[in-house]
């Protein structure tokens, strides 16, 4: 199975053990990514990397999948040269389950304020742009050249085609080879079809179902504590639920009035 990646920067875990430096293999100037031990199953989960399936999912580190064979994804150098970089950490050869092994395979997705566009932040702080045809990462500042709609694919769900401010798109050399990217495209083809891969923890359904988690997360004692006597399971597990649907006070209220009523029955 696909272990999840963290990358060199980020605000350091607590591991178990010593990480372990990952090398992509295209040059010399490759930055590492750091492979590492989650400290519980939650947080595991949450650096998992996941599909994005509706632009609302589309934010933080992204990796782009290309339709191509072999499997690749847009990547950029530390001189903002774009190219289509193989992708090797995938299980079954299935790229919809890939996860970057090469840092320049990643770029950071950002909504522009006030558009319906993403800005795409390379790692080495220049963002994925597009302009009379030819994709680079030079600019470290965000124009409407760095800025891309991501328009979903209605005869492939999960999957989208990023178009530029000139209402091309982004596309693969004909031929689905993945030797070349350009941004000419005058209509959604299968070779303007991307796959978005996201960390977890930054899809929406995954936030709230955490927060959910978090808000239950009480012990029997502490509800036992609020309301000033023993509790029954079936009252723990309504508690609970408050809790997650944030009218906890109004059901711990209701739980120590009939817990009253109860004592002078």
């Amino acid at each position: 199975m696909v272990k999840p990646l963290s990358f060199k920067g980020e605000k350091p875990k607590k591991r178990k053990r010593p990480t372990t430096d990952v090398r992509g293999d295209d040059d010399n100037t490759s930055k590492a990514l750091v492979q590492s031990s989650a400290p519980n199953e939650e947080d595991d989960d949450a650096m998992n990397w996941v599909n994005a399936e509706a632009v609302t999912d589309i934010a933080g580190p992204v990796m782009i999948v290309l339709p191509s064979e072999p499997p690749t994804c847009i990547a950029s150098d530390a001189n903002g040269k774009v190219f289509c970089s193989t992708i090797e950490n995938m299980v079954e050869d299935d790229p919809r389950t890939s996860e970057p092994h090469d840092v320049r395979q990643v770029f950071v997705a950002n909504r522009v304020a006030g558009t319906e566009s993403f800005s795409f932040k390379g790692h080495h702080g220049r963002y994925l742009g597009c302009e009379i045809g030819g994709v680079s990462a030079t600019k470290e500042a965000v124009s409407p050249v760095e800025s891309f709609i991501c328009v979903p694919v209605p005869d492939n769900p999960g999957t989208f085609a990023m178009q530029t401010s000139k209402e091309q798109f982004l596309t693969i050399e004909e031929g689905g080879k993945g030797t070349g990217l350009r941004g000419d495209a005058e209509n959604i083809n299968f070779n303007a079809t991307f796959r978005i891969r996201m960390q977890a923890r930054f899809k929406p359904k995954l936030k709230v179902a955490k927060e959910e988690k978090a808000l239950s997360k009480i012990s029997w004692k502490e509800l036992e504590d609020a309301v000033g006597r023993k509790l029954d399971e079936e009252e723990v597990k309504k508690l609970k639920k408050a809790r997650r649907e944030g009218n906890y006070h109004e059901a711990l209220l209701d739980v120590k009035v009939k817990g009253k009523h109860d004592k002078f029955a």
